[in-house]
């Protein structure tokens, strides 16, 4: 018999400290441990909303272990110290595979277990939560908690997209997801076929996938695309058999990303905005966030789709008369809020400036761009960033000189490097910005240099050649 209630303690940092053996056993089926990070998506979730809120919190939870579904009340009580869980209303049910229907005919093909195979599900990111083999063949350690994009090599459709990021993005099932598994897998050589269930919460809110991973025939391999390799196919696990250098593959990111964060955005900055009427002020915030990370990942999108770009056989800028003078206080103008935001000054070349140069005008705003939004991403408030122009005989140069913390010797030898960001932990940027902007300026004739020294500022110029 089940107790009436399952007790179970987290820390504010989401750590379970103490937990009853049902608890613990659910926990540990989901990859986590007494003492490790909370492993169960949905109540992980709802301890962190009510210590945020520092409110009780009680919600209708489901989870699954590899046999059963559980369906009990949950209620959350913070304190200075974390959180009590009191989990009562615990009802055990086998595992169904057919959830209420939410597209029709997807489902019939998911009904019943195949012959050979594993079980698996995920959570809304689609990190894996479970895998249990049908036939008793080995899990690999380590999967839980991972994406799947991550431990597989997903396969595009044959309309081009990929099956598991489109029901993602539409919140639907899917059953024709072919991927490839990484060499420790016991089918490394398989290729498998994925299907999932979308799965809904108590309340009717997307929660995840449920499904099958069926082998198909062993011996089939994955033909390359023209001039790439099984291996280069492989090393792409979060756009599937696609390598970086194939053109399709900033249009493949446009289409299976970009669409779905921009929807993110704008809902985020409706519910922030309380266009629809008025909310909490606290939800206008997490909205506020959720709405700054997506057009981080926006931003991140641009970015790799630029990589790519610049690194295609036969990339050139366009050859046009640019006024740097005039780039500078575009690019002041669209940065202009933020750095008001930091209480920073930034003194731009005046209106009678003019420095002419050679280049191609959106590629210098977008160097530009990059550049004085570095400067007062890392600028401390109150402090201020110079432009200064220079027009030399056969050059014009423009810098960007901010008071931040600066760079030592050694991290000037790597900042324009590819994914650098030099230690840091923020989620400010990529680490692609200025390895982007050195390859536009030099397939610009021009080149960008930096000159810093720690607590000193950093200087980065930007050099082109005269008209």
């Amino acid at each position: 018999m089940m107790p009436m209630i399952v007790s179970g303690r987290i820390d504010r940092d989401g750590i379970l400290t103490v937990a009853d053996p049902a608890l613990l056993r659910l926990q540990e089926r989901a990859g986590g441990k007494l003492g490790g990070a909370l492993a169960l998506p949905q109540l992980a979730r709802l301890a962190g909303l009510a210590i945020r809120l520092e409110r009780e919190i009680s919600r209708a939870f489901l989870a699954a272990d590899d046999q059963n579904d559980i369906r009990a009340s949950v209620l959350i009580t913070p304190d200075r110290h974390g959180a009590a869980i009191a989990i009562s209303d615990w009802r055990v049910s086998p595992a169904q595979m057919q959830p209420t229907p939410v597209d029709g005919g997807q489902d019939a093909q998911m009904a019943s277990p195949p012959e050979a195979g594993w079980s698996w599900a995920c959570d809304q990111q689609l990190r894996l939560v479970r895998l249990a083999a049908i036939d008793g063949a080995a899990v690999p350690d380590g999967w839980q908690g991972v994406s799947l994009s991550q431990i597989f090599a997903l396969e595009p459709g044959s309309n081009g997209d990929f099956p598991v990021l489109s029901a993602l993005a539409e919140m639907r099932s899917f059953a024709d997801q072919y991927v490839r598994p990484p060499a420790s897998f016991d089918a490394a050589r398989a290729r498998l076929l994925l299907s999932g269930q979308m799965l809904l919460d108590a309340k009717g809110g997307f929660s995840g996938f449920r499904g099958w991973l069926t082998p198909t025939d062993k011996n089939a391999d994955i033909a390359p695309p023209q001039g790439g390799s099984a291996e280069q196919m492989i090393a792409d696990p979060a756009f599937g058999s696609l390598p970086l250098s194939d053109p399709r593959f900033g249009r493949r990111i446009d289409g299976a990303l970009r669409g779905p964060l921009s929807r993110i955005v704008a809902s985020a900055e409706t519910i922030s905005g309380q266009f629809e009427g008025p909310i909490r002020a606290d939800y206008a915030r997490y909205a506020t966030d959720i709405a700054h990370a997506a057009r981080h990942l926006l931003g991140l999108i641009d970015d790799l789709a630029d990589l790519q770009s610049i690194e295609r056989p036969g990339f050139h800028a366009a050859r046009e008369a640019v006024d740097l003078a005039d780039v500078a206080r575009r690019a002041v103008g669209l940065l202009g809020m933020k750095a008001e935001e930091k209480l920073i000054r930034i003194d731009a070349p005046g209106l009678d400036d003019k420095i002419p140069a050679v280049g191609e005008f959106r590629r210098v705003l977008q160097i530009l761009l990059n550049l004085i939004g570095n400067a007062i991403r890392y600028s401390p408030e109150g402090s201020m960033i110079w432009i200064r122009c220079e027009l030399g005989n056969d050059f014009a140069a423009i810098t960007v000189a901010d008071q931040g913390q600066g760079l030592s010797h050694d991290q000037q030898q790597v900042v324009f490097e590819k994914f650098e960001r030099l230690g840091r932990t923020d989620t400010g940027g990529s680490g692609l910005g200025l390895y982007i902007a050195r390859r536009l300026a030099r397939a610009m004739d021009g080149e960008l240099s930096v000159e810093s020294a720690l607590g000193q500022g950093a200087r980065f110029t930007l050099r082109l050649p005269i008209a």
